[in-house]
């Protein structure tokens, strides 16, 4: 597989920060799980709050929170943000880190213990995260969050890669 980036632009499409296209949040954070009903602006507000504090939350288009459906998983320590987008019809997009380019040959040979390669997020017993998949400008990654709630897209104001 090969390992291509989407950059960012500098070309932010406007959109409704009133709308919410989310219908599903699961917040291990919380240890709570809301459905469309359930999603307010002040909900919304505290996640958003707590994206470069610290949080593990996935939101999902789909009012089930089905996996199929397309999701975005954010998982922060307050340092790193991992932001994971997509569904099992669609490509995997993570969010991507040029200041560790030179790391990604390396993610199938390296000891996954490796501090220079993954980050320190603990991720509910998962996989360590690349540093290549985690951004550090907490600014940028709340605005993909929100970017993601209120349109179901990627946001353009970051790095994304893919396998393919």
């Amino acid at each position: 597989m090969e390992f291509k980036i989407i950059p960012k632009t500098n070309i932010i499409p406007s959109f409704n920060h009133n709308t919410t296209v989310v219908k599903n949040i699961e917040c291990a954070s919380y240890g709570e799980q809301y459905n469309e009903d359930e999603i307010t602006p002040e909900l919304i507000g505290k996640i958003l709050n707590d994206v470069p504090k610290g949080i593990e939350v996935s939101l999902c288009l789909d009012p089930d929170g089905e996996l199929c459906d397309i999701c975005l998983e954010v998982v922060s320590d307050g340092e790193w943000l991992s932001l994971c987008y997509g569904s099992e019809n669609t490509e995997t997009y993570f969010s991507y880190n040029p200041e560790y380019a030179n790391t990604v040959e390396r993610l199938e040979e390296v000891d996954l213990g490796d501090e220079n390669v993954y980050t320190p997020i603990d991720y509910d017993g998962q996989s360590p995260i690349p540093k290549c998949q985690a951004i550090t400008d907490m600014d940028a990654g709340v605005k993909a969050v929100e970017y993601f709630i209120r349109t179901g897209e990627l946001y353009p104001g970051i790095d994304w890669a893919y396998y393919s």
